[in-house]
C-alpha cells in the first residue's frame, strides 16, 4: 500500500483475542481492515454530531397502511421537506404492513428532525434514522 501509516497500538491480550474472534466472523482480511472500518465509523458520528454537517441516511418506516391519512400525511410531509428527501421506497410486506424507506440529504439538524416527524406519524409502528456520510470526509 502506498501512503499509509503505520503505528503500534497496547492492548490487553482479552481485548485483542475477542476483537480478532469478532473480526474474523465478520470477514475481514486483517485488523488493519477492521480498523480502518472503526476509524470511518467515529469520523462519521462525529459528523453526524455538527448541525449544519452535510450528511446522507435513510430513515426506515413500518407502518399499518389502514391507518387513516397515513399514506396522504406522509407524502405531505416527504413534499414539505422535498429540498432534504431525495427518493422513497414503498414494499407491501403484507396485507397489513408496509415499509418505505425514505433516502435523506442535507444538514445533519434537518435531517434528524424530518426523520424525527416521519417516525412520530400516528400509524407508524417502527421507525429509525440510519446515519451515513456522503464520503467526503472519510
Amino acid at each position: 500500500m502506498d501512503n499509509v501509516v503505520r503505528f503500534g497500538v497496547s492492548i490487553p491480550p482479552e481485548l485483542l483475542e475477542k476483537f480478532d474472534a469478532r473480526i474474523r466472523a465478520a470477514g475481514y482480511p486483517n485488523r488493519s481492515e477492521a480498523i480502518r472500518d472503526i476509524i470511518r465509523d467515529y469520523l462519521v458520528r462525529q459528523e453526524w454530531e455538527q448541525p449544519q454537517a452535510n450528511v446522507v441516511g435513510t430513515v426506515t418506516l413500518v407502518y399499518d397502511h389502514h391507518v387513516r391519512q397515513l399514506d396522504a400525511n406522509l407524502t405531505e410531509l416527504q413534499h414539505q421537506h422535498h429540498d432534504i428527501i431525495h427518493c422513497a421506497t414503498h414494499v407491501h410486506v403484507d396485507h397489513d404492513n408496509c415499509i418505505e424507506v425514505v433516502v435523506v440529504e442535507g444538514p445533519a439538524e434537518e435531517v434528524r428532525h424530518v426523520a424525527e416527524a416521519l417516525i412520530a406519524m400516528r400509524g407508524v409502528k417502527h421507525g429509525q434514522l440510519v446515519c451515513t456520510t456522503t464520503g467526503k470526509g472519510v
